[in-house]
This record gives structure tokens, sequence and C-alpha cells, in this order.
């Protein structure tokens, strides 16, 4: 046998080795099975070869969807509803001519929490859309942020600035603030009733009315004749805002 002959022997039999010490280890990891059939050299090879070096593919995680807020039957909701529809109906149309220029932040800020889209009809019933809004105890902003509450959660107030009127950081904080008081209370309308009164009220009557502190959606309505009048009247409002701005053709808005 010729040095070429020997050369090209020797480098095929290192092919064979490789390729089959390969299949062992593929074998091995469950990737191909012991009875498969057995493949020519050099397609072996290029598998091997194709397996080692292909991009790690990893998942994308299934995008946080956010939801619609529970839509509990109650007169104060049906109350509600009207009044918007009747004795405050212009200002209602004043709140949705206002809400295209916040709703997407707001909305895409939920989505990516996980949280109720409704929630953007929280602002609705805060500030009407304003992020200039001052109420007359002094909140401010689109989320109506007392100062003490609004520093808080991270939002600079001093000479010159007061970013509770800024409503892409407004929206981080009260986001925050609200994710905060659903996991202590495990209810968004209950988280709504502390975001507007104090989460020190809402609980101490919980515990008085219930015997504990989380509760449910419908814990809201056991509770409400303990609470505030305007708090009574908190979540109908915001839920009533929902309803009818999911379908405000309905509730003959934007209507020509």
């Amino acid at each position: 046998m010729n040095a070429d002959k020997l050369m090209r022997a020797v480098t095929r039999r290192k092919k064979q080795t490789a390729a089959l010490a390969a299949t062992g280890m593929l074998a091995a990891a469950g990737l191909v099975r012991n009875d498969a059939p057995e493949l020519p050299v050099s397609s072996a090879v290029a598998n091997v070869v194709r397996a080692a070096y292909a991009p790690l593919t990893v998942p994308e995680p299934a995008a946080a969807t956010a939801i619609d807020l529970p839509d509990i039957e109650h007169p104060r909701v049906d109350s509600w509803v009207e009044r918007f529809t009747t004795s405050m109906r212009e200002s209602y149309a004043v709140y949705l001519e206002r809400m295209p220029r916040y709703e997407p932040m707001i909305t895409r800020k939920l989505e990516q929490r996980g949280m109720p889209k409704d929630l953007v009809y929280l602002a609705m019933i805060e500030s009407g859309f304003n992020p200039r809004a001052k109420s007359r105890v002094a909140a401010q902003g689109l989320w109506q942020f007392m100062g003490p509450t609004a520093r808080e959660y991270g939002l600079r107030i001093g000479r010159g600035v007061d970013e509770r009127n800024n409503p892409e950081r407004a929206t981080d904080a009260a986001l925050t603030y609200l994710a905060r008081l659903h996991d202590r209370f495990g209810s968004w309308y209950l988280a709504a009733a502390a975001y507007n009164t104090g989460q020190g009220r809402v609980a101490r009557i919980m515990r008085q009315e219930t015997g504990r502190t989380k509760g449910t959606d419908a814990d809201y309505y056991r509770i409400s004749h303990r609470l505030p009048r305007e708090t009574r009247d908190y979540v109908p409002k915001m839920i009533a805002a929902a309803k009818i701005g999911r379908n405000p053709e309905k509730y003959g808005f934007g209507a020509s």
C-alpha cells in the first residue's frame, strides 16, 4: 500500500471512529435511538457538526395578557351608568375625548404587569385624564397622588419638579401601588377602595366585618356600608365607566 492510500485509509478510519463515538453519545442522551438505521459516515459526521453548532433555541415566554375587571352587577353600578349617560354625559364625553392620549401607554404598562386593563378607568374617574388635575385636598396628576404617597412610590416633588404631573412616571408609581394593594387584599375592588380611602381603613373594616384582611371582589360590597361615602361609590363608578368605555356606541357616545 502506497503512502497516499495509507493516509486515506487512516483518515477514513478516524472519521468512522468519530462518527461512532458521537452517535453513542447522542444515543446515551436520548437524542437518537440505538436501533436507528446506520448513516453513512459523512452524513453522521455532518449531523453531529450541525447539532453542535446549531444556535440554542429558547422558547419565548408568553406575553402577559391584561384582563377585564370583574363586572359584578350592583344597583350602584347601574346608577353610575345612568349618571354618565345623562347628567354627567358631557363630562364623560370629554374624558373619552382625552382618553386616546394616555390609554395606549397605560394599557401597555398594565399588560406588561398582567394587571386588569380596565384599571385605566381608575385614572379616568380620578382625573378625567387630565395630567395636571388638582383636587381640593392637594392631590395631583393623572392618578391624583397625595404628596407623601407619591414620594413613597418614587415620584420626585420639589422646587421646579412634580412628577405627579408626569403621566409615565405617575402611571408606573400608581400601578406599583395598586399591585401591592392587590397583594395585600386579594381583590382589585378592595385594592381600588384602599387606593381611594387608605389601606389601613380597608384592612380594619375587613377584619371587623369578615375576620380577615384578604377577600374577594364581592367583599367590597359586603363592607361598603362601612366605607366613606366617596369610597362607597368609587368602585361602582369605575366599573360603570369601564362598562361604557368598552362599548361607547351602545350608550350613544361617538355615534354620528
